[in-house]
């Protein structure tokens, strides 16, 4: 073990690298000299990339100290283990080369994200948490750490892998090693059970298992003089493959751990068989039993029939080793806890239910007053002292510290976000009690934090999370301040989600677990609790630094202390001591305030804020921890921006609306120059006089197209930039809720998202690929691996043809699709490729027919969706369940679009009053009332400018149409091509159909075992012809029906067809085509044009609607397929349904090779 270690020191640039390239170049080395611990080969020349072998270490490393054993001798080779789990702890994105060294099955070096890797890098971490590498003799500066939240991201990937191995393995008997000894990765004894029935049926022979399905190696088809292997040779592996022993000794252990005789002596008989016995009585396993290559032909016809023979090395010392292991646990001189001192084995163990802890807590007394008046009991910032609550970046920062060593040039862990599990524990700091509030709680981030019922979702998300995921002991504690932002505009009363939430948490039930709401202080003593002791004694702010620099700070300190804010935070450049600075300060300042000096902070805070001096000291040192609210700990009296922003405020604009329009919005629409040019100076005037968001809006953005973001507008003398005025339109447009102008601007603005990388990450991580941008391609583009944030930010605004609108919502659902993949894995099952753009269009069609508006207006109304509802809907086409969606009667914002209410209807669609005509009086009800609470808000609210009852109440004061053909308005999603809709059919199922096929087509949703299909059909031709695109059958030749590999060669194909309904036709005649696999036919053709059956269908379909006498608008085709809109609406059963005629298509197209004609296919 020492000598490892001293392998990987001389290899610590590669691990400080890897951290943050996570590049194969700079992997550790998978070789060394065991007498030298130098390299054995060259960084290109051998598969090194293999997170399993470095876990597999750390693990052990973990298993003998907490033995007892003392391995790690110095503070620096502690900082060494450190970095390694670093270097291991994003394993779950991570594609390596794997146990066998060689990635992809193809052996062409090609890297994969590999259960095994994954499952040893969870325990390793698990294993060394909080564990001291000195023993019972260390210090706490030895003491190690790991994430929870990367240990259950681990943990996530990995039980959504299994009991598939790979991209392209569909089983590998590698995986016993961590579902039994050492790692014990997996909790749920039913997937340990369901991988271990896999590996057995599918790998399982007579001289051992084999490594997995069509595995070359050492077989007598093996070309030795190549490393590689050529796509279709791989079928030539088939039931050929070798066969290891070293898996039964696997067995042998697991029969041990679970207390199953019968496993262990089965396994024991069965190697006793085999095993290769010396002249001294001494037992050998050897490395893999292969086919005598004279009897190659025999094993093809009757698998697992041939006698086999020991080749490669004999003994194996791996296998060697645990076949003396197993033999000493089975004959009692070991018991398992002595070489599991970790007690790793009892993971399957069941939990108790986890009950969650949340501690709500006021910004401020006004706010701690107002939850009063509702009854909901709160203490306030300064009320929890000793206990200091901060937000989770500074908890990002504080671990980046850890593990830095200058010495050894380690920089420690990269910056990232903590998740809910790490920011859900007390922290012991300096020996003080910090607390942590959530990330979504960060208004620094995307603009889903300004919209309160999303931050409601995203809390119940993270509650349901952590009751779900929570291993810890001492049980999690969830911080949630209760804000300015979060109450209604007036200030006068919390805002009714967050209200009904706060109610909800103090019943005791929330997100399907268990809540205790209370005082910081009251859960104490059943909390989880984290010492990180590494920043002990490493502060590096002296006393004569803080007088100085940090004097006038410190008021700012006691006006944190009188519960206005209590946000600090630091930006991701900052130098290497300002963590330890800001720490001294915070807890060299902060003195708990006794309940009758309310004012007393503030005062001295004036008092100290009269000089200029203090001002811009107290100024700079809020930017300086990057506060995203100065307001909020700056008296906005003593304080004003340097240039004032807009006059947006339009409560308190006296003019009424009609008269501001005509101010605005002269004759000429945009004001030009002599030359017919555009004149900036008056369109800066005209930003000036008009108050409407909207016109404001539009003026910026022909500013920001042909000025640029940096220009001057000089609007207010000089330094008042097109940026500066958007961040203030952007502030407002906040305030307002204005989703569609808080959209554009944040597009305007390039502002960052911060989830963005970790949520594409998330993804592919479960194995989805992405596409971004509408198809064919080359414009949609997809996504593979994960790539930087800004390479990823610049790749959708390209494929969004740089349309700020889809790049901006085409970023937002991707963080909203992690956010279900991690909560509801089961809603992507079928799913390999997630298409962001024709998600995107598809939720516009769905708004376009259920609110009966063209596609316009249904874009506008897609952009005006709040977050929340944008998420619901999301969540409503991802489920597959029924949903209607209709506009609700609320109170209209200026410049807001009407609200959407999303619903779930019951399994029949429709009830008997709605089959009975009742909803066409309902809705012209609802239609009336509508009409008149819109103009009863008319009148009271002057703001509101309505020209049409139904259409969105967006003003377009000035006349941007008519200025060069639109192209300097906001633009709108023109690349969505969203089919008008026809009017509203009586019968409530018109357009069912269309629809499911739609939504199916856009997600790439396909029956169950549907690959599995296609691969035994590919078997009996030549391949399928998809739109001039040919999957060939040799595809068969490489991959094994259930590899996802598979599944992704075919799904490639299927989206080479941009209509998503078409693709579902195609996918029915398919799934018919299918059907033949099972019939006794050797063959069923060369190549079958997929797209001919349908169009066979298409014509049989229309000819019987025309016979019973259809009208030609009924029988309308699609112009850009030919195939009849009706026949995408029909029902795939019943007499005209679409699998009728498809059935009778495939059976009239492949007649000719089906014994005794077309009646085989009955």
């Amino acid at each position: 073990m020492r000598g490892v270690l001293q392998g990987i020191m001389r290899q610590l640039d590669k691990v400080e690298k890897f951290k943050y390239s996570r590049s194969t170049s700079d992997a550790l080395h998978a070789k060394y000299n065991t007498g030298t611990c130098a390299p054995v080969v060259g960084d290109d020349e051998w598969g090194h990339l293999q997170v399993d072998a470095t876990s597999l270490f750390l693990l052990f490393l973990a298993q003998m100290t907490a033995s007892g054993l003392h391995i790690v001798y110095t503070q620096d080779e502690v900082d060494v283990v450190q970095n390694l789990m670093f270097y291991i702890e994003a394993a779950y994105k991570v594609a390596d080369y794997g146990m066998w060294e060689r990635g992809d099955k193809t052996n062409q070096g090609i890297t994969e994200i590999n259960a095994s890797s994954i499952g040893m890098a969870k325990a390793a971490l698990e294993a060394l948490d909080d564990l001291n590498l000195f023993g019972a003799k260390g210090g706490p500066g030895s003491v190690v750490h790991a994430l929870a939240d990367d240990i259950q991201h681990c943990q996530s990937i990995l039980t959504s892998m299994l009991p598939k191995a790979s991209m392209s393995k569909e089983v590998d008997a590698g995986v016993l090693a961590i579902i039994s000894y050492p790692a014990f990765a997996v909790d749920d004894i039913s997937i340990v059970n369901a991988t271990k029935e896999e590996i057995i049926s599918k790998l399982q022979g007579r001289y051992g298992c084999c490594r997995f399905l069509r595995d070359g190696h050492k077989t007598p088809k093996e070309d030795p003089n190549r490393l590689y292997y050529e796509s279709a040779e791989l079928k030539l592996f088939e039931n050929i493959e070798c066969e290891w022993p070293l898996f039964w000794t696997y067995l042998i252990l697991d029969g041990i751990f679970i207390n199953s005789p019968e496993q262990v002596q089965e396994y024991q008989e069965a190697l006793e068989g085999i095993l290769i016995k010396q002249k001294d009585g001494v037992r050998l396993l050897p490395e893999l039993y292969s086919v005598p290559p004279d009897k190659v032909e025999e094993e093809y016809r009757s698998p697992h029939s041939v006698e086999r023979v020991p080749l490669g090395k004999c003994p194996l010392k791996w296998g060697q080793s645990l076949y003396i292991l197993g033999n000493l646990l089975s004959d009692g001189f070991l018991a398992p806890g002595e070489i599991d001192p970790l007690n790793r084995r009892f993971s399957t163990i069941p939990k108790p239910d986890v009950v969650v802890q949340v501690s709500i807590l006021a910004e401020s007394e006004e706010i701690k007053e107002l939850l009063l008046k509702d009854g909901v009991a709160v203490e306030t910032v300064a009320d929890i002292h000793p206990i200091h609550v901060q937000p989770s970046r500074v908890l990002s920062h504080i671990y980046a510290r850890l593990g830095r060593n200058p010495r050894l040039g380690l920089t420690g862990r990269p910056y990232r976000r903590i998740g809910v599990l790490g920011t859900s524990k007390f922290y012991t700091i300096r020996n003080t009690i910090f607390s942590f509030t959530p990330q979504l709680i960060d208004h620094q981030q995307f603009y889903l934090a300004l919209d309160n019922k999303m931050i409601v979702e995203m809390l119940r998300t993270e509650i349901a999370y952590l009751a779900s995921r929570w291993r810890m002991t001492g049980r999690p504690t969830v911080t949630f301040p209760i804000s300015q932002t979060m109450l209604t505009e007036d200030h006068s009363s919390l805002d009714p989600a967050v209200l009904a939430t706060l109610r909800k948490l103090q019943d005791g039930y929330y997100g399907g677990a268990r809540i205790q709401t209370g005082k910081l202080s009251e859960f104490l003593t059943t909390s989880c609790f984290a010492n990180l002791s590494f920043l002990d004694g490493k502060g590096s702010g002296s006393n004569s630094r803080h007088d100085k620099d940090y004097d006038d700070d410190d008021d700012e300190e006691e006006e944190e202390g009188d519960g206005e804010g209590y946000v600090h935070e630091l930006r991701n450049d900052d130098e290497a001591d300002d963590l330890a600075q800001y720490l001294d300060h915070l807890l060299a300042h902060a003195t708990p305030k006794k309940p009758g000096q309310q004012g007393g902070g503030r005062g001295r805070f004036k008092a100290a804020a009269t000089k200029t001096r203090e001002m811009v000291s107290l100024m700079h040192k809020a930017q300086q921890l990057d506060v995203h609210s100065v307001n909020m700990y700056l008296s906005s009296k003593l304080f004003r921006s340097p240039q004032p922003s807009l006059n947006l405020n339009l409560l308190d604009s006296p003019a009424p609306e009609s008269q501001t329009r005509q101010a605005a919005s002269p004759q000429s629409g945009v004001p030009r120059g002599p030359g017919g040019g555009v004149d900036y100076g008056a369109l800066v005037r005209l930003l000036n006089d008009t108050q409407s968001l909207q016109d404001q809006a539009d003026i910026l953005y022909i500013l920001f197209k042909d000025k640029g973001v940096d220009w001057d507008t000089q609007l207010r003398g000089k330094g008042c930039t097109v940026r500066s005025l958007l961040s203030d339109l952007y502030k407002k447009a906040g305030e307002l809720k204005h989703w569609s102008l808080i959209r554009m601007i944040s597009g305007m603005l390039r502002k960052k998202v911060e989830e963005l990388d970790s949520a594409c990450s998330d993804l592919l991580a479960h194995q989805k690929h992405l596409t971004v941008g509408l198809p064919p391609e080359p414009r949609e583009k997809t996504i593979t691996a994960p790539i930087p944030p800004d390479q990823l930010a610049a790749l959708i605004d390209e494929a969004s043809d740089n349309n700020i609108s889809v790049a901006v919502l085409t970023k937002e659902i991707m963080v909203y699709l992690a956010m279900s993949i991690r909560t509801q894995p089961s809603l992507f099952s079928e799913m390999f490729r997630l298409r962001i753009g024709l998600i995107i269009q598809v939720m516009a069609t769905e708004l376009a027919q259920s609110l009966n508006c063209s596609g316009e207006e249904a874009t506008e109304s897609l952009m005006s969706l709040s977050p929340s509802e944008l998420k619901n809907l999301l969540h409503h086409i991802l489920s597959g369940k029924e949903f209607g969606v209709q506009r609700s009667v609320r109170e209209l914002d200026a410049g807001v679009g009407p609200a959407i209410s999303i619903h779930h209807l019951g399994n029949v669609g429709a009830t008997k009053s709605e089959r009975a005509g009742i909803s066409k009086l309902k809705s012209d009800m609802k239609m009336l009332e509508r009409r008149f609470s819109m103009t009863e808000a008319s009148q009271v609210d002057r703001r509101v400018s309505l020209t049409d009852a139904v259409k969105s109440v967006r003003s377009h004061s000035v006349d941007v149409e008519a200025f060069e053909s639109g192209r300097h308005r906001l633009p709108s999603i023109d690349a969505l091509d969203v089919p008008e809709c026809s009017p509203v059919a009586k019968d409530t199922r018109h357009g069912q159909w269309l629809r499911r096929r739609r939504l199916d087509g856009a997600l790439n949703r396909v029956p169950v075992g549907f690959y599995q299909k296609v691969w035994r059909i590919l078997q009996k031709c030549h391949g399928l012809s998809i739109e001039g695109f040919v999957l060939p059958s040799s595809t068969t030749r490489e991959m094994t029906p259930r590899e996802i590999k598979f599944s992704v060669h075919v799904e490639t194909v299927l989206n080479r067809v941009p209509q998503p309904e078409y693709r579902q036709l195609l996918v029915e005649a398919i799934l018919v085509l299918t059907m033949l696999a099972d019939v006794d036919v050797p063959s069923i053709g060369s190549i079958i044009h997929v797209e001919k059956i349908v169009q066979l269908a298409n014509d049989m379909f229309h000819k019987d609607q025309r016979d019973l006498g259809a009208e030609e608008q009924v029988l309308e085709r699609d112009p850009s397929t030919g195939v009849c809109r009706l026949l995408y609406d029909s029902a795939p059963s019943g007499r005209f349904g679409s699998m009728t005629y498809l059935t009778k298509a495939v059976a009239a197209y492949v007649q000719d090779f089906l014994p005794g004609g077309a009646c085989a296919v009955q």
